[in-house]
């Protein structure tokens, strides 16, 4: 598939779940912020095995299949996630493909991921961009990412993903704590909080 057409269908992506600016008079209120459990269910979201909420919300079924070392796969897949107060954690995992992240509501969700030569990087995303929260962020193929919901009013973080080549569980692998202090000893204090057990 020609590197155009990738880019070309993150381009789509981002534009529809970036969201909508609020146009009208000068001074007008934004929208109020739903309950958690309003944006459960009016998302149709339910429980991901990484820790939180989910519903894929796109695949790419207009386009051929890709073919990949692992096996065939959509040119990209998209979801909602959601991290709350009872479920604030999405575990430690690395997946194969490259994954964009798009910050919409919410709490602020801080990133912790590490890269295969070792190297630790945290971001934070959310709505405070003055701040330095960020409201996009990649992260590459091969990557080990957690994500944790910061304290705040709402008790939730609602993001997406646009995946690609397209998420497949068989491309998804779930940290363990020890196995991760083993490979990772220069942060061996980050994993237990932040895998299943």
């Amino acid at each position: 598939m020609k590197k155009e057409c990738l880019t070309t269908m993150i381009s789509a992506i981002a534009l529809a779940t970036a969201g909508c600016s609020t146009h009208g008079q000068h001074g007008a209120a934004p929208p109020s912020t739903p309950e958690r459990a309003a944006v459960i269910e009016g998302l149709g979201l339910e429980k991901h095995v990484e820790g939180g909420y989910f519903r894929r919300t796109y695949q790419s079924d207009h386009r051929p299949m890709l073919d990949t070392e692992a096996g065939e796969r959509f040119l990209m897949t998209s979801i909602y996630y959601l991290l709350t107060s009872d479920s604030p954690v999405g575990h430690f995992h690395r997946n194969r493909s490259d994954i964009v992240h798009y910050y919409h509501q919410g709490d602020p969700i801080r990133y912790t991921m590490i890269h295969p030569d070792g190297t630790l990087e945290q971001v934070v995303m959310g709505p405070d961009v003055a701040s330095g929260q960020r409201l996009q962020l990649h992260v590459a193929g091969g990557v080990w990412k957690a994500s944790e919901l910061l304290e705040g009013p709402h008790g939730y973080g609602l993001i997406s993903e646009a995946v690609s080549p397209g998420f497949d569980y068989e491309d998804m692998t779930l940290g363990d704590a020890e196995a991760l202090r083993e490979r990772f000893p220069q942060h061996e204090g980050l994993f237990e909080p932040l895998t299943r057990q």
